[in-house]
């Protein structure tokens, strides 16, 4: 045998390794723990990053490629220089050569999407189109010539082919090639071989010949969509003409080597080089980095280099920091409110793991005595604790770091080692202070700490009144300025330290309903109520403290979360309907024109629709101001009152008497005498109803002029629920067929209803109120933030859960060894089930009953600081403003948690009674080492 195997074992056993093969289970418990807290203090962070930069990206790529393309020009060669070294300037190798110098110049984190991006010479003014044969609208049409790089790249030929530059074409060409857009050719009827006189270009007009009709490959790209009338040709005014001349504007695609042509023009042609921005390595951490740089590239720095490239007249235009700044502005005001809500995790997750350790120090709690009474020092009971926890946490944290790390990418990996490591280093400190703290010196027998009987010290007292002050002054701060300031922690602290304040309240007041229901237990002939009650008054104050404390602030927070994410969908459900009204809206453009006959028919039809409502609805109505003339604007609105009057009924939008819109005398009825001049009445907005007054009102609207009297005020309506509206009986109007009509229906189809529609009539739009809901919750920035928030409502029930196992688990021995004895002394198997489930609701319920009242008091003081419009409808730009997107408390959020708390006690008392039966008194005994 070799010597240093002698020496292992006349040696002392390891203790890491004698502890961990003791209780084996308990240490594997422990880590799993400490890897799903460390997961998901590791993940929380990520998660943020990861949803702000997919917010960041999705809001670059949805805005207009014209607001967010980066554009680098520069006026026409000055005259000044000759004609050749002009023309050379504007052909493609010199282009490409400033592009290649302007894509190297471009600061970081800028970067350009080369695929999207293009460069070349056109005219800034357009020209117009001389041929007869054009349409014309008020005016000729107007035409953008555009000498533009890589358009095989970008469009497939569906008519003849790309143009050419014939010879080397110069500023006094006349006769050019291009091509045309499939819009542009069907719109200003173009077709291969069509020949465009442009005037513009001195004495004689440029020749432009049609050789190819092509279709864009991706038309809502930055290479057609950064100057849309390349793609598309659209209707332009003429500021300058008395009235507005209005005349179809287009563009037409040079070869790139065409370019000098529009040298010899009257267009101010110019060059340009523009960039696309590239999103695929843009974080949300570049933002102010990002805005920084472009700063300096329009009037900075960064100019100064670009103009090295381009010349000293170039200039760099772009929106990309407007978009950015929206952004940003969004984010500002989401991430206060998503700190509330993972703060009250944090501080759950944290009390859970103290928990943890504290069951493991009074599991031991005689060993440690033991070994201190025999002269162990406490540095090397902590040193010990500290090395044995360490094998099991160190390892399980990091675990939980490269799970979190391999779930949730494209984020930093600095806040989730901090967080993962913040873990790690609490479960390893929570065992060793736990046993210094309590052995610091020897005792021979462990001192009873009854809750009943303990009497809160000085220095408990001024901590309680110190969390207080902390609590009162978070919450007035929040409830003052509001969850906006980013970076406040104690703001953010405030759902955490009203649950801590009602753990303490609850603490001190646990002892009372104790004494009042023992007394008359004692004084009854059973004894199942007294013992559980006796029992649940001799429990440590630690024992309750920490388990109290952990479930108010899991049911807090779940409380907490849980409004939160009913405030958004409240919300969303509001801005849904006020964007359509109803279920369904069916309209012509603009809601001017009469729906064609038989819409209404076709749409009453579809599968889902319950009833459908017609109204008239007239934007451009007038009311005689009676001064100088002048007329103020109003909605003026058409209706069947029955049928309308129970639409707003159901939607909750402005209810109303059906009878209130029916003429006076005529006993509900509805007549035709309206029609002959008779005063309508008519309910109306508020300010609208302030500027007409009470007496009757003369109104004009090409529905035909009618006299009104309001009687009736609503704020909203069903049919124009984000305007001033003036709401009148339709059979009172000359002309009374709708331009509108809404649909209801639980189950509303909308691609059914848009292919009826489409078959009664042409250029009517649909809106259902279901997919303007989805729309809401689409946006990253937001769906990202409501993702935290349900994560933070379900891991809070999660660790209320394992909070209460905990405790359950640290008095489940003494529970058995105490059902035992009383077994022995004549106790029945029924009584000791009744005793162990008595004996934990106590704790529970007033867990539950404290939790619900915590989480209640917490959304009533919170709610005047919480505004969830950012969070809810930061999509709903353009929509009818909503009025108050706040914090409300959600019942189910306060109950479900709080029963399932109360029944998931029950049930587990009732299981450990089960298994105690099935042991015997003797054996239980034997291996119980409780008193």
């Amino acid at each position: 045998m070799t010597w240093w195997r002698q020496r292992t074992e006349r040696g002392v056993a390891p203790w890491v390794r004698t502890r961990l093969r003791t209780a084996p289970g308990a240490a594997v418990a422990f880590g799993v723990l400490v890897l799903v807290t460390a997961f998901l203090a590791a993940a929380l962070p990520r998660a943020l990053d990861a949803y702000e930069t997919k917010g960041l990206r999705q809001e670059i790529a949805s805005a207009p490629p014209a607001a967010t393309s980066v554009e680098l020009s520069a006026p026409q060669p000055g005259l000044e220089i000759a004609q050749s070294t002009r023309e050379k300037v504007v052909r493609p190798p010199a282009l490409a050569a400033v592009r290649r110098a302007a894509l190297a110049g471009l600061p970081a984190p800028l970067r350009a999407d080369t695929t999207e991006s293009a460069y070349g010479v056109r005219t800034s003014k357009s020209l117009v189109g001389l041929n007869h044969w054009l349409p014309v609208i008020d005016a000729p049409p107007r035409f953008t010539l555009a000498a533009q790089s890589d358009l095989a790249a970008h469009s497939t030929v569906r008519g003849g082919r790309l143009p050419t530059a014939a010879g080397e074409v110069t500023a006094g060409t006349r006769k050019v090639e291009a091509a045309v857009t499939e819009a542009t050719a069907q719109t200003l009827r173009l077709r291969v071989g069509s020949v465009i006189d442009v005037d513009g270009f001195g004495g004689a007009p440029l020749d432009v010949r049609i050789t190819g009709i092509v279709e864009p490959r991706r038309p809502q790209g930055g290479y057609w969509s950064a100057q849309p009338v390349l793609r598309t040709p659209g209707v332009a005014a003429d500021p300058s003409s008395r009235p507005p001349q209005f005349y179809w504007e287009a563009g037409l695609l040079l070869a790139p080597g065409a370019a000098p042509v529009l040298l010899g023009s009257q267009g101010q042609p110019e060059l340009y080089w523009r960039f696309a921005p590239a999103t695929g390595r843009l974080t949300a951490r570049d933002v102010p980095a990002l805005v920084a740089r472009i700063a300096s590239l329009e009037g900075g720095p960064e100019l100064l280099r670009m103009r090295e490239a381009a010349g000293s007249t170039a200039a760099v235009s772009t929106d990309l920091e407007t978009v950015v700044g929206s952004y940003t502005t969004t984010r500002a005001a989401i991430t206060p409110v998503v700190a509330v809500g993972t703060f009250g995790i944090g501080a759950v997750a944290a009390v859970v793991l103290v928990m943890a350790g504290g069951l493991i120090a009074v599991r031991r709690a005689a060993e440690l005595a033991l070994l201190r009474a025999r002269g162990g020092s406490l540095r090397g009971i902590a040193g010990r604790l500290l090395a044995e926890t360490a094998v099991v946490a160190v390892p399980a944290a990091a675990a939980g770091l490269l799970l979190a790390v391999l779930t949730v990418d494209e984020a930093r990996l600095g806040p989730a080692v901090l967080g993962a490591s913040a873990v790690a280093l609490l479960a390893c400190a929570v065992l060793p202070v736990r046993a210094v703290v309590a052995h610091r010196r020897p005792r021979a027998n462990a001192e009873r700490d009854d809750l009943a009987q303990a009497r809160p010290g000085r220095r408990r007292t001024v901590a309680e009144l110190t969390v207080l002050v902390l609590a009162v002054g978070s919450v007035v701060a929040l409830r003052r300025r509001g969850a906006s300031s980013t970076g406040d922690f104690l703001v953010s602290a405030a759902p955490v330290l009203v649950g801590l304040i009602a753990a303490l309240v609850l603490v001190r007041l646990y002892p009372l309903p104790l004494r009042w229901a023992a007394r008359p237990a004692a004084r009854g002939r059973g004894v199942v109520g007294f013992l559980s009650l006796a029992r649940a008054g001799r429990s440590s104050t630690v024992g309750v403290a920490l388990p109290l404390l952990a479930l108010l602030l899991a049911l807090t927070t779940a409380a907490f979360g849980g409004s939160v994410l009913a405030g958004v969908s409240d919300a969303r459900d509001r801005a849904a309907l006020l964007a359509t009204g109803a279920d369904a809206r069916i309209a012509g453009p603009g809601e001017a024109t009469e729906l064609p006959a038989g819409v209404a028919r076709a749409v009453r039809k579809v599968a889902g629709v319950r009833e459908v409502t017609a109204v008239r609805t007239e934007r451009t109505a007038e009311l005689a101001s009676g001064g100088a003339g002048g007329k103020d604007g109003l909605t003026l609105i058409g209706v069947e009152p029955e049928s309308y009057a129970r639409l707003a009924r159901q939607t909750g939008l402005g209810a109303f008497p059906a009878d209130v819109l029916k003429p006076k005398g005529t006993g509900g009825v509805r007549t035709g005498s309206v029609r002959t001049g008779g005063v309508l009445n008519a309910v109306a907005s508020p300010g609208l109803a302030e500027r007409l007054g009470r007496a009757p009102r003369r109104i004009t609207s090409p529905a035909g002029d009618v006299t009104v009297r309001i009687a009736a005020v609503r704020s909203r309506t069903p049919a124009a629920p984000g305007a001033d509206f003036l709401l009148v009986d339709a059979a009172g109007l000359e002309r009374s067929d709708p331009t509108t009509l809404l649909a209801t229906g639980a189950t509303l189809d909308g691609p059914a209803l848009r292919a009826a529609v489409r078959g009664a009539g042409k250029g009517l739009t649909v809106t259902v109120r279901a997919e303007e809901r989805a729309a809401l919750s689409d946006a990253p920035l937001q769906a990202g933030a409501e993702r935290i928030y349900t994560a933070a409502a379900l891991a809070g029930a999660g660790y209320a859960v394992l909070a209460l196992l905990l405790s359950l688990l640290q008095s489940a021995p003494e529970r058995a060894a105490l059902l035992a004895r009383l077994r022995t002394m004549g106790l029945t198997p029924r009584q000791g089930r009744r005793l162990l489930s008595l004996d934990a609701l106590p704790q529970a319920l007033l867990a539950a009953s404290g939790g619900m009242l915590a989480g209640w008091a917490t959304v009533r003081l919170l709610a005047p600081g919480i505004d969830l419009e950012r969070l809810a409808l930061a999509a709903a730009a353009g929509r009818a403003p909503v009025v108050g997107a706040s914090l409300r408390t959600d019942v189910w959020s306060l109950v479900l948690p709080a029963a399932g708390t109360v029944l998931l006690a029950w049930a587990v008392a009732v299981a450990q009674a089960w298994w105690a039966g099935r042991r015997t008194s003797i054996t239980e005994l034997r291996t119980g080492g409780m008193r």
